[in-house]
Protein backbone atom coordinates (compact mmCIF):
# COMPACT_ATOMS: atom_id res chain seq x y z
CA UNK A 1 0.00 0.00 0.00
CA UNK A 2 1.35 3.43 -0.97
CA UNK A 3 0.30 6.63 0.79
CA UNK A 4 1.20 10.21 -0.07
CA UNK A 5 0.95 12.70 2.79
CA UNK A 6 0.48 16.05 1.10
CA UNK A 7 1.31 19.62 2.12
CA UNK A 8 2.31 18.94 5.70
CA UNK A 9 4.99 20.71 7.74
CA UNK A 10 7.67 18.07 8.26
CA UNK A 11 9.77 18.16 11.41
CA UNK A 12 13.05 16.22 11.46
CA UNK A 13 16.09 16.33 13.74
CA UNK A 14 17.71 18.81 11.36
CA UNK A 15 14.98 21.05 9.96
CA UNK A 16 11.32 22.09 9.71
CA UNK A 17 9.90 22.51 6.21
CA UNK A 18 6.80 22.01 4.05
CA UNK A 19 6.84 18.97 1.78
CA UNK A 20 5.03 15.78 0.77
CA UNK A 21 5.94 12.32 2.07
CA UNK A 22 5.54 9.11 0.07
CA UNK A 23 5.05 6.09 2.33
CA UNK A 24 5.54 2.66 0.76
CA UNK A 25 4.23 0.02 3.16
CA UNK A 26 5.64 1.14 6.49
CA UNK A 27 8.66 3.01 5.11
CA UNK A 28 8.95 6.66 4.08
CA UNK A 29 10.62 6.28 0.70
CA UNK A 30 10.53 9.84 -0.64
CA UNK A 31 10.22 13.36 0.70
CA UNK A 32 9.71 16.20 -1.77
CA UNK A 33 7.35 18.72 -3.29
CA UNK A 34 4.29 17.82 -5.38
CA UNK A 35 4.79 14.08 -5.14
CA UNK A 36 2.47 11.94 -7.25
CA UNK A 37 1.95 8.18 -7.26
CA UNK A 38 -0.79 6.48 -9.32
CA UNK A 39 -3.21 4.57 -7.08
CA UNK A 40 -1.80 5.98 -3.85
CA UNK A 41 -3.99 6.97 -0.92
CA UNK A 42 -3.79 10.74 -0.46
CA UNK A 43 -3.75 12.26 3.01
CA UNK A 44 -4.13 16.03 3.16
CA UNK A 45 -1.87 17.30 5.98
CA UNK A 46 -2.32 20.99 5.24
CA UNK A 47 -1.85 22.99 8.41
CA UNK A 48 -0.59 19.94 10.30
CA UNK A 49 2.79 18.80 11.59
CA UNK A 50 4.30 15.59 10.23
CA UNK A 51 6.91 14.16 12.58
CA UNK A 52 8.36 10.86 13.80
CA UNK A 53 6.31 9.04 16.42
CA UNK A 54 7.46 9.34 20.00
CA UNK A 55 8.95 6.51 22.03
CA UNK A 56 7.85 6.08 25.66
CA UNK A 57 10.49 3.85 27.31
CA UNK A 58 8.71 3.55 30.67
CA UNK A 59 5.16 2.20 30.81
CA UNK A 60 3.25 -0.06 33.21
CA UNK A 61 0.31 -1.78 31.52
CA UNK A 62 -1.83 -4.36 33.30
CA UNK A 63 0.77 -4.46 36.08
CA UNK A 64 -0.08 -6.30 39.32
CA UNK A 65 1.33 -4.25 42.18
CA UNK A 66 0.68 -4.47 45.91
CA UNK A 67 -2.84 -5.86 45.68
CA UNK A 68 -4.04 -3.86 42.71
CA UNK A 69 -3.50 -3.68 38.93
CA UNK A 70 -2.57 -0.62 36.88
CA UNK A 71 -5.60 0.86 35.15
CA UNK A 72 -4.51 0.60 31.50
CA UNK A 73 -3.96 -2.64 29.63
CA UNK A 74 -1.93 -3.00 26.44
CA UNK A 75 -4.85 -1.85 24.32
CA UNK A 76 -6.11 1.16 26.23
CA UNK A 77 -2.56 2.28 27.02
CA UNK A 78 -1.43 1.88 23.43
CA UNK A 79 -4.53 3.74 22.20
CA UNK A 80 -3.85 6.65 24.54
CA UNK A 81 -0.22 6.71 23.43
CA UNK A 82 -1.17 6.77 19.76
CA UNK A 83 -3.56 9.69 20.27
CA UNK A 84 -0.68 11.58 21.86
CA UNK A 85 1.72 10.88 19.01
CA UNK A 86 3.64 8.07 20.73
CA UNK A 87 4.00 5.09 18.41
CA UNK A 88 6.35 2.88 20.45
CA UNK A 89 6.24 1.92 24.13
CA UNK A 90 8.52 -0.21 26.29
CA UNK A 91 6.83 -1.98 29.18
CA UNK A 92 8.34 -3.78 32.18
CA UNK A 93 8.11 -7.56 32.62
CA UNK A 94 7.59 -8.59 36.25
CA UNK A 95 9.69 -11.44 37.60
CA UNK A 96 6.67 -13.33 38.91
CA UNK A 97 7.53 -16.81 37.60
CA UNK A 98 10.48 -19.09 38.37
CA UNK A 99 12.14 -18.73 34.94
CA UNK A 100 12.78 -15.48 33.06
CA UNK A 101 11.60 -16.84 29.66
CA UNK A 102 8.28 -17.77 31.27
CA UNK A 103 7.95 -14.22 32.63
CA UNK A 104 8.51 -12.81 29.14
CA UNK A 105 6.01 -15.23 27.63
CA UNK A 106 3.42 -14.21 30.23
CA UNK A 107 3.82 -10.56 29.20
CA UNK A 108 3.50 -11.47 25.53
CA UNK A 109 0.25 -13.25 26.38
CA UNK A 110 -1.04 -9.98 27.84
CA UNK A 111 0.18 -7.76 25.01
CA UNK A 112 0.28 -9.60 21.69
CA UNK A 113 -3.46 -9.71 20.98
CA UNK A 114 -4.12 -6.19 22.31
CA UNK A 115 -1.22 -4.20 20.88
CA UNK A 116 -2.20 -1.13 18.84
CA UNK A 117 1.30 0.29 18.32
CA UNK A 118 4.88 -0.99 18.34
CA UNK A 119 6.12 -2.22 21.70
CA UNK A 120 9.00 -3.91 23.46
CA UNK A 121 9.90 -4.99 27.01
CA UNK A 122 12.42 -4.39 29.76
CA UNK A 123 13.03 -7.22 32.27
CA UNK A 124 12.71 -6.50 35.99
CA UNK A 125 15.23 -8.39 38.11
CA UNK A 126 13.71 -8.49 41.58
CA UNK A 127 15.03 -11.87 42.67
CA UNK A 128 18.60 -12.96 41.99
CA UNK A 129 20.38 -16.27 42.29
CA UNK A 130 22.71 -18.38 40.16
CA UNK A 131 19.82 -19.67 38.07
CA UNK A 132 18.70 -16.16 37.21
CA UNK A 133 22.31 -15.19 36.52
CA UNK A 134 22.53 -17.98 33.95
CA UNK A 135 19.28 -16.91 32.25
CA UNK A 136 20.01 -13.19 31.88
CA UNK A 137 22.49 -13.51 28.96
CA UNK A 138 19.82 -15.32 26.91
CA UNK A 139 17.25 -12.51 27.19
CA UNK A 140 18.50 -10.77 23.99
CA UNK A 141 17.41 -13.90 22.13
CA UNK A 142 13.89 -13.00 23.30
CA UNK A 143 14.25 -9.38 22.17
CA UNK A 144 15.08 -7.93 25.60
CA UNK A 145 18.32 -6.01 26.04
CA UNK A 146 17.53 -3.95 29.15
CA UNK A 147 17.24 -4.91 32.82
CA UNK A 148 15.75 -2.99 35.72
CA UNK A 149 16.85 -3.29 39.34
CA UNK A 150 15.53 -1.61 42.49
CA UNK A 151 17.11 -0.08 45.58
CA UNK A 152 13.68 0.40 47.17
CA UNK A 153 10.58 -1.68 47.99
CA UNK A 154 12.36 -3.70 50.65
CA UNK A 155 11.33 -7.32 50.84
CA UNK A 156 9.42 -7.10 47.57
CA UNK A 157 11.44 -5.74 44.65
CA UNK A 158 14.75 -4.59 46.10
CA UNK A 159 18.07 -6.30 45.38
CA UNK A 160 21.03 -5.91 47.69
CA UNK A 161 24.00 -3.90 46.42
CA UNK A 162 26.08 -7.02 45.82
CA UNK A 163 23.29 -8.51 43.72
CA UNK A 164 22.95 -5.33 41.67
CA UNK A 165 26.72 -5.39 41.18
CA UNK A 166 26.49 -8.94 39.84
CA UNK A 167 23.59 -8.03 37.54
CA UNK A 168 25.61 -5.11 36.14
CA UNK A 169 28.57 -7.36 35.36
CA UNK A 170 26.44 -9.98 33.65
CA UNK A 171 24.55 -7.34 31.68
CA UNK A 172 27.70 -5.65 30.46
CA UNK A 173 29.24 -8.94 29.32
CA UNK A 174 26.01 -9.71 27.46
CA UNK A 175 25.85 -6.27 25.80
CA UNK A 176 22.81 -5.25 27.86
CA UNK A 177 21.87 -2.08 29.75
CA UNK A 178 21.08 -2.07 33.48
CA UNK A 179 18.57 0.50 34.72
CA UNK A 180 17.85 1.43 38.31
CA UNK A 181 14.84 2.50 40.35
CA UNK A 182 16.93 4.79 42.54
CA UNK A 183 15.62 5.46 46.05
CA UNK A 184 16.82 4.57 49.53
CA UNK A 185 14.50 1.78 50.64
CA UNK A 186 15.69 1.80 54.26
CA UNK A 187 15.02 5.53 54.72
CA UNK A 188 11.62 5.17 53.06
CA UNK A 189 10.64 2.40 55.45
CA UNK A 190 11.54 4.57 58.46
CA UNK A 191 9.65 7.60 57.14
CA UNK A 192 6.59 5.58 56.13
CA UNK A 193 6.35 3.96 59.56
CA UNK A 194 6.57 7.36 61.26
CA UNK A 195 3.97 8.88 58.91
CA UNK A 196 1.54 6.04 59.52
CA UNK A 197 2.03 6.31 63.28
CA UNK A 198 0.99 9.96 63.03
CA UNK A 199 -1.93 9.11 60.70
CA UNK A 200 -0.46 10.97 57.74
CA UNK A 201 -2.19 9.00 54.99
CA UNK A 202 -3.16 11.67 52.44
CA UNK A 203 -1.54 11.50 48.98
CA UNK A 204 1.13 14.17 49.55
CA UNK A 205 2.74 11.96 52.17
CA UNK A 206 3.74 9.52 49.48
CA UNK A 207 6.16 12.20 48.26
CA UNK A 208 7.13 13.36 51.74
CA UNK A 209 8.25 9.88 52.72
CA UNK A 210 10.42 9.64 49.60
CA UNK A 211 12.84 12.58 49.78
CA UNK A 212 14.77 13.55 46.66
CA UNK A 213 18.10 13.02 48.39
CA UNK A 214 17.28 9.33 48.52
CA UNK A 215 17.30 9.23 44.75
CA UNK A 216 20.57 11.19 44.65
CA UNK A 217 22.21 8.81 47.13
CA UNK A 218 21.00 5.69 45.33
CA UNK A 219 22.10 7.01 41.94
CA UNK A 220 25.58 7.81 43.27
CA UNK A 221 25.77 4.39 44.91
CA UNK A 222 24.86 2.62 41.67
CA UNK A 223 27.35 4.76 39.74
CA UNK A 224 30.01 3.78 42.24
CA UNK A 225 29.16 0.10 41.76
CA UNK A 226 29.58 0.47 38.00
CA UNK A 227 32.83 2.40 38.40
CA UNK A 228 34.11 -0.24 40.84
CA UNK A 229 33.62 -2.94 38.24
CA UNK A 230 35.45 -0.90 35.63
CA UNK A 231 38.28 -0.06 38.02
CA UNK A 232 38.74 -3.75 38.70
CA UNK A 233 38.70 -4.43 34.97
CA UNK A 234 41.42 -1.84 34.44
CA UNK A 235 43.56 -3.34 37.19
CA UNK A 236 43.16 -6.75 35.61
CA UNK A 237 44.38 -5.47 32.27
CA UNK A 238 41.18 -5.17 30.26
CA UNK A 239 41.95 -2.74 27.40
CA UNK A 240 40.36 0.66 27.95
CA UNK A 241 39.20 0.66 24.34
CA UNK A 242 36.56 -1.89 25.29
CA UNK A 243 35.23 0.19 28.19
CA UNK A 244 32.64 2.94 28.12
CA UNK A 245 34.75 6.11 28.14
CA UNK A 246 32.86 8.16 30.77
CA UNK A 247 32.72 5.28 33.21
CA UNK A 248 36.31 4.33 32.48
CA UNK A 249 37.30 7.89 33.38
CA UNK A 250 35.21 7.66 36.56
CA UNK A 251 36.96 4.44 37.45
CA UNK A 252 40.35 6.10 37.03
CA UNK A 253 39.25 9.01 39.21
CA UNK A 254 37.97 6.63 41.87
CA UNK A 255 41.23 4.70 41.86
CA UNK A 256 43.24 7.93 42.14
CA UNK A 257 41.17 9.14 45.09
CA UNK A 258 41.50 5.79 46.84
Amino acid sequence: MVTVIKSGTIITAEATFKADSLVDGEKISTIGMDLEQPGAEIVDASGKLVMPGGVDPHTHFELPMFGTVSSDDHYTGHKAAAFGGTTTVIDFVSQDLPQLPDCVEAWHAKADQKAAIDYSFHMNITHFDEKVAAEIPHLPDLGITTLKTFTAYNGRLRLQDGEIFKVMRIARDAGMLTMLHAENGDVIDVLVAEALAENHITPEWHARTRPAWGAVEATLRASALAATYLALAIERGLPLATLDKPLAAAAEVGRTVA
